[in-house]
């Protein structure tokens, strides 16, 4: 009994060892994604707080009330609001605006997105904790009463993902242009227009880098922020002791007040270099996916927190020291012997900084793009391992483009500033609004928790972005012409492709209609599984018509897949597949509806068919079962079914490796494990770590327990299955009707056509062979 004991608390010391192995790895990695921002705001933060008219407070207690400010700010927003509480509203793992947006959709019917179905609320991910809550809130009926409100949530949502992709084009020109002219400090022959040649061509290399991916840019990264706080820790502590020691005293909220009292609206102004000292800080929340929450807590307050309350500390003890030196004070506070080791660190953690706004962009735009709200794109996944790393070719050439603009167009730290204080505090704003809806309906906490939060950060959010929203003259402009250019971008897309669905909906072909065609269909059916992509999760599609009159002959299998984006991040692969029957059994027509998450990686598409036909048989056995016992529902729609693909052991069919049938042709009657064993080799053959695609042969074994009917059936699927699979999609044009208003048919006819034809084609974005593909035109008039 001892030894049980013992063993048990042995096993335990084991695994919590693990856990904080694993914690401190984690943390270690998200000090190159994550933190790279805030980290070197240290760089121009006083410098941009005392560009206007608070320069002419030249004195020793404006400097601190100044550090006082930054202190509390970086106290209250990164520690108090992100640090203790929005993040520990992810999603599943995931954080970001459209994360706390996809939480209040799935908890409350706030979405505007199609192809919703109650099917969905079963999978174990898709609500908080796992269970389902009925919340009772006038607030809840009065938003889902008024789809204008759920509108201009949804358009809220996609301003501060906008906002995110302005960051993405801000942080990388404002981080490598400031680090860049420390140089200016020592060598003072080097001009503001070398400066902007050097920058642009370390942006060109740090863009030219995101292909490797976030976990080894993470790795290569992680080293260089963590010597870059220590040295700015050390530093700022030395200037501490040999500046003004006194500047402990600022760590009192009193100065604050005296700073305002002094200042006035000065002061107020001043506040939108201040708010520069907490960019970065969405970063924590939008990368979450990378990491954990308590990987990120911990760097956060053992690292991150107190290096920077000390770099700040110390260079206010400088500046109250050497007024004239205010513009470089950073560099200039750095001591002679360690200058140049500085500024080469401080260069490179400036494109580390950069790195975690370019994966929160990254990011961003995948879940914009799964939940329809973005047009298709290249996504490519760039761990094996990790799922949520990804790498958008064609947005990282854009915000290199927009980045380099942005970089030779101003040449002045200030002026950027301006535009990136405006672009970080409108994305914390919106997560303030929204996190006070999470609590309500996702954590269900009384309305007046919400208020509360929502009166504390909101209020300060507010006053830092009305100082901010003054200087659009002075480049603020930037990020609202960026965000307003992505926003109608991204609406137009919703807008088109949600129409499309609508006439989808409400033009499905009648099943009376199928039934007077007959089993035949009224056409040829030969050999081989039709796959026909269609956006409905019930009913055939109108195109099905279309594609009945158009082409001769038609598959004798037919399957009406989906394939869906549910608002979770990721769907359990036992709860992807969705299987059901159309028409009655001699149609040979079904319905499978594949679910995924929006960080979800699309498999093979030859696995895809293999897991396909093993869950048909499945399902198919699963009916006749149910039909026996008298519990099947004979609609002709039927009932879909959820088919656990990783335990497919109840199916007769037997797969087995084509190579080993060659030399023993006849089937016999296989075991459970051989099926169980092929199924895990075909698991194996998906993982991306494995290229090599397996050919895989189904087999229907002699078997007397087996019923007639579901014998014919099964070996119609097998005999289909070896006879070849085709993919049918429809290259759908939408067309405004001619009595449509002049806007609609300018979005439909000309901005959503627009994208339609530069965007990636239906086939590319699901990864169908174009060797096996079937397109077949039809004109929309929506």
């Amino acid at each position: 009994m001892d030894q049980e004991g013992g063993s048990t608390s042995y096993d335990q010391r084991v695994n919590w060892r693990s856990y904080y192995k694993n914690l401190l790895l984690l943390s270690y990695q998200s000090f190159g994604v994550v933190y790279g921002d805030l980290s070197t705001s240290p760089l121009y933060v006083y410098k941009s707080a005392y560009s206007g008219r608070l320069n002419q407070y030249q004195d020793e207690e404006t400097v601190f009330g100044l550090f006082s400010l930054i202190f509390w700010t970086l106290t209250i927003i990164p520690l108090l609001k992100y640090v203790f509480i929005v993040l520990s509203a992810d999603d599943n793992g995931e954080g970001g605006t459209f994360a706390l947006y996809s939480l209040l959709c799935r908890h409350a019917k706030f979405s505007l997105l199609p192809n919703q179905q109650a099917a969905d609320e079963e999978l174990s991910t898709y609500y908080h904790n796992g269970t389902r809550s009925v919340i009772y809130s006038p607030l809840k009926r009065f938003l889902e009463k008024h789809k204008r409100l759920r509108t201009c949530l949804l358009l809220i949502v996609l301003f501060g993902a906008c906002m995110v992709i302005g960051d993405g084009v801000l942080t990388p020109a404002i981080s490598v242009l400031s680090s860049i002219s420390g140089v200016q400090v020592r060598a003072k022959n080097f001009h503001d227009g070398e400066v902007a040649i050097v920058s642009c061509f370390v942006l060109v290399g740090l863009f030219a880098l995101q292909h490797r991916g976030t976990q080894r840019v993470a790795f290569m990264f992680a080293p260089i922020v963590v010597i870059w706080l220590l040295c700015i820790g050390i530093i700022g502590l030395y200037n501490v002791i040999h500046w003004n020691h006194r500047i402990y005293q600022a760590l009192s909220p009193l100065y604050v007040v005296k700073f305002f009292k002094k200042t006035g609206k000065d002061g107020w102004i001043s506040l939108g270099g201040v708010l520069l000292s907490i960019t970065g800080t969405e970063a924590m929340f939008a990368d979450l996916g990378h990491f954990t929450s308590a990987s990120i807590r911990v760097a956060f307050l053992s690292v991150i927190y107190p290096c920077l309350v000390l770099q700040y500390m110390g260079q206010a003890a400088f500046i109250s020291r050497n007024f004239s030196d205010i513009t470089t004070s950073f560099y200039e506070s750095i001591p002679q012997p360690v200058f140049w080791p500085v500024f080469v660190v401080a260069t490179l953690a400036a494109i580390v900084a950069s790195q975690a706004v370019i994966s929160a962009t990254f990011s961003i735009i995948k879940q914009c793009h799964a939940l329809g709200c973005f047009p298709r794109v290249k996504i490519v996944h760039t761990s094996r391992w990790i799922y949520g790393q990804v790498y958008i070719p064609e947005i990282n050439w854009i915000l290199m483009v927009l980045c380099l603009a942005v970089t030779i167009g101003f040449r002045d730290t200030t002026v950027i500033g301006n535009a990136y204080g405006i672009a970080c505090m409108t994305v914390m704003f919106v997560t303030t609004w929204l996190m006070a809806l999470v609590i309500i309906f996702v954590w269900q906490k009384s309305s007046i928790f919400a208020l509360m939060f929502l009166l504390v950060f909101g209020s300060i959010e507010g006053v830092y972005l009305s100082s901010s929203l003054i200087k659009v003259p002075q480049g603020g402009w930037v990020p609202l012409v960026l965000s307003f250019v992505f926003m109608v971008v991204m609406y137009v897309w919703h807008y088109g492709t949600r129409r499309k669905y609508l006439f989808d909906l409400q033009n499905k072909v009648s099943m009376k209609w199928i039934l007077t065609l007959g089993p035949s269909l009224g056409i040829v059916r030969v050999p081989g599984i039709g796959l026909i992509y269609t956006e409905l999760v019930t009913g055939v599609p109108a195109i099905f018509s279309h594609f009945i009159t158009n082409l001769p002959a038609f598959h004798q299998v037919l399957v009406f897949v989906c394939v869906k984006s549910v608002p979770v991040p990721f769907v359990p692969p036992d709860e992807r597949y969705l299987i059901g029957r159309i028409g009655p059994r001699s149609y040979r027509m079904y319905r499978c509806i594949v679910r995924h998450g929006y960080k979800d990686v699309q498999k093979d598409e030859e696995n895809f068919e293999n897991l396909l036909v093993l869950s048909i048989a499945k399902f198919i056995q699963m009916e006749a079962e149910e039909t026996s016992s008298g519990s099947y529902d004979c609609s002709p729609e039927g009932r879909m079914a959820v088919i656990q693909t990783s335990d497919l052991s109840g199916t007769t069919l037997v797969m087995r490796d084509a190579d080993q049938l060659a030399g023993d042709p006849t089937p016999t009657r296989s075991s459970k494990s051989e099926t169980l064993q092929s199924l895990q080799s075909l698991y194996e053959q998906e993982s991306p770590s494995v290229s090599r695609r397996r050919r895989v042969r189904f087999d229907l074994p002699e078997a007397e327990h087996i019923d007639p009917q579901l014998r014919e059936e099964l070996q119609a699927l097998v005999e289909a299955k070896q006879a070849g699979v085709a993919y049918i999609l429809g290259h759908s044009y939408i067309k405004a009707r001619r009595t449509s208003s002049f806007m609609k048919k300018f979005f439909i006819d000309v901005a959503y056509s627009f994208l339609r034809k530069n965007c990636r084609g239906p086939s590319v974005a699901l990864s169908i062979p174009h060797i096996s593909l079937i397109e077949v035109g039809m004109i929309y008039y929506v």
